[in-house]
């Protein structure tokens, strides 16, 4: 998942397909680095010397980004505003970053979650995998969200589910809603200069149609999972998710609908709507860095 899989949690992403590196990179620019953080150049920086042309913008597919590592995921998401708030059906993919200790960072910060353990000691984790997760729902008028799920089969083993939570049909599939969250501009915790779109589950139970199992798992008494989610271009979002404010992984969310309808226009002048705060330093266009 991002959502179902943290709340699952750790040795399931260990397994997970989605963690193979096939697919090649994006053919963009980045700023050059090395393993030493102070070699790292400031995200401002990045974007003055190394700006991003709406034609690199398509370029970005969820695929090839998992070729990149994180540091290069960061500097695409600095390069990034946040874009219109979302309406409708995302599809989404995980891309999961390595730890200090060659684990998945959200496992890390997971084994921090002593008193979760206990209550998803029942889960066969090696069964949990990034199939669970199918994306999200958006409900922008209302700015509340909900996660796609397709199987909750493990939930409902470790006693984690009670009753029947919604469904909807997206496409010819049947899928569950849990995990509500609520939806606002708020300040990046990566990246200050800008907003991002806030997904954030730390009081969920305040949502309508909120399920106190499972949805408690992501919530201010469980992993207190904070998103926010930036556009690469119409239809496409690059998001970080964290776990009590640490940062475990990263996904894209993708409506190819939203993407044929806009998309052309967007490549064409690069302009689109921005329900959020764009900054004091507007996102710099390769475009512009060649004008006169």
């Amino acid at each position: 998942m991002r959502v179902a899989m943290w709340m699952l949690c750790t040795a399931a992403v260990l397994a997970m397909a989605g963690c193979e590196r096939k697919a090649k990179p994006p053919e963009i620019a980045f700023a050059p680095y090395s393993a030493e953080y102070a070699s790292k150049m400031d995200l401002a920086q990045v974007e003055y010397k190394f700006p991003l042309s709406p034609a690199d913008l398509e370029k970005i597919t969820p695929e090839n980004l998992s070729a990149l590592d994180q540091e290069q995921v960061d500097q695409i998401y600095a390069r990034l505003t946040a874009g219109p708030i979302p309406d409708g059906a995302y599809d989404g993919k995980i891309l999961l970053p390595r730890g200090s200790s060659g684990q998945f960072r959200a496992a890390e910060i997971i084994g921090g979650f002593a008193g979760l353990a206990v209550q998803l000691k029942g889960l066969k984790l090696e069964t949990v995998g990034e199939h669970l997760w199918r994306g999200k729902v958006f409900y922008r008028d209302e700015r509340v969200l909900r996660n796609r799920i397709d199987d909750i089969g493990a939930l409902k083993a470790a006693g984690l589910v009670d009753g029947d939570p919604t469904k909807i049909k997206v496409g010819n599939q049947e899928t569950w809603l849990l995990f509500p969250a609520k939806l606002y501009c708020g300040e990046s915790l990566m990246d200050a200069r800008r907003e991002s779109i806030i997904i954030d589950y730390f009081f969920t139970d305040e949502i309508p149609g909120y399920q106190e199992k499972p949805d408690f798992l992501a919530g201010r008494r469980g992993l207190k999972v904070r998103d926010e989610i930036r556009m690469v271009r119409p239809g496409l979002y690059l998001g970080r998710a964290y776990l009590d404010r640490g940062f475990a992984l990263n996904f894209t969310l993708y409506n190819k609908a939203v993407a044929e309808r806009d998309g052309p226009a967007f490549e064409k002048d690069g302009k689109t709507s921005e329900d959020c705060w764009t900054g004091t330093q507007p996102r710099r266009a390769a475009a512009a860095a060649t004008a006169p």
